[in-house]
């Protein structure tokens, strides 16, 4: 999508990275580590220890949790080798994975390569709240993994603890492992993130992921990390070594440092992101969409059928560039029942106030009458 965004001028809402670089301190911080030789050849295969201790002591101050940097973090090529790497050491051939549906486009690639089977639970609009009974339901004995993520990517919703404490009881009289995607864990507007490796017996059966991407605002460095259990840890480790082995060496020390920012700045990053989101979804309602306020993460997803004329959201985002210059996502890429999302389309707000202005500006021309 991002292709077609600049091959047809539109302006960019698909594809969900900011259009600014996070602080510059961190850049430099970065910048410093690389011309002082820190990190450019191999850093340990677990990470770098300043790193590893920075992980652990965010994990004690936004959650009280205790975290051994030497045995229970691993630093990885982003949230998205996390992901893969917890999957391919956790699943085994036949093994089922149940995923809350939408979701991130590298879960079903992943639970594939696992060998494992995806079982979808469908989270439904307007509220996108995981449905326990629906859950309960999916469980059978040949299930190994619950893959959950909240604040929740394509929708925005973020569980609310008693959610969460329905899943973990499940998890456990069912003897479950949970991977949990919390990437989004900063960027919560409404209720609270709750790591659900803080509920009762989930401690010993979480793998929890987390990265430096979205709460930097550096995408591009792939900086992300996986706790759980020292045998948790190993297992993935095991197989994180086979995949790219290390990476990111002086990046490591510029996340290590942004780790310890002053909670101003986690605060301000998610009162910018309310603005924005008030800003487009106000906006997207004007134009005619249906829209589905999100609690948290940086996207929109609204509902096109009393603008779409009749169109699935697929057809909708095809034609949307040269309609009004702006580039979408179609829910429907996000489930295994897609009809669930048929006329469903996502908008990214993690950019600059005036390129969303401006998006809004051209998606105007869709206004019915």
């Amino acid at each position: 999508m991002s292709e077609l965004a600049v091959a047809t001028g539109s302006v960019n809402l698909g594809q969900g990275f900011p259009d600014t670089d996070g602080p510059a301190e961190i850049a430099k911080a970065a910048a410093d580590a690389v011309l002082s030789g820190r990190g450019n050849q191999y850093p340990p295969g677990a990470g770098i220890a300043d790193l590893r201790h920075a992980i652990a002591a965010h994990q004690r101050r936004f959650y009280d949790l205790a975290v051994d940097p030497d045995r229970e973090v691993l630093v990885t090529a982003g949230a998205t080798e996390a992901i893969a790497a917890a999957l391919l050491a956790l699943v085994e051939r036949g093994d089922e994975v149940i995923a809350f549906e939408p979701y991130y486009d590298s879960y079903a690639a992943c639970i594939a390569m696992a060998g494992g089977v995806r079982v979808p639970v469908t989270l439904r609009a307007p509220g996108f709240r995981p449905d326990i009974d629906e859950l309960r339901a999916a469980i059978t004995s040949r299930t190994r993994v619950i893959l959950l993520n909240s604040p929740h990517n394509p929708t925005g919703a973020v569980f609310s603890r008693t959610e969460l404490a329905a899943i973990a009881e499940l998890a456990v009289a069912h003897d479950l492992v949970v991977i949990s995607d919390e990437v989004y864990e900063h960027m919560v507007f409404a209720g609270e993130h709750v790591p659900i490796t803080t509920l009762p017996g989930m401690a010993t059966r979480t793998a929890t992921i987390s990265s430096a991407a979205k709460t930097f605002s550096f995408t591009g460095w792939k900086i992300g990390w996986v706790t759980g259990t020292p045998e948790m840890v190993a297992a993935v480790r095991t197989v994180k070594q086979f995949l790219t082995y290390v990476s990111g060496g002086p990046f490591q020390y510029a996340i290590a440092h942004a780790l310890t920012l002053p909670d101003e700045y986690y605060a301000s990053t998610a009162a910018d992101l309310v603005t924005k989101r008030d800003l487009m979804c106000d906006g997207l309602a004007e134009v005619g969409f249906d829209v589905y306020r999100p609690d948290g993460t940086y996207f929109i997803t609204t509902d096109i059928e009393t603008i779409g004329g009749g169109v699935t959201g697929l057809e909708f985002c095809r034609k949307l560039p040269a309609a009004a210059g702006v580039v979408a996502i179609p829910m429907q890429v996000f489930y295994d029942h897609a009809e669930a999302g048929r006329f469903s389309v996502r908008f990214a707000f993690c950019k600059r106030k005036e390129v969303l202005t401006e998006a809004l500006a051209r998606l105007s021309v869709l206004r019915p009458g």
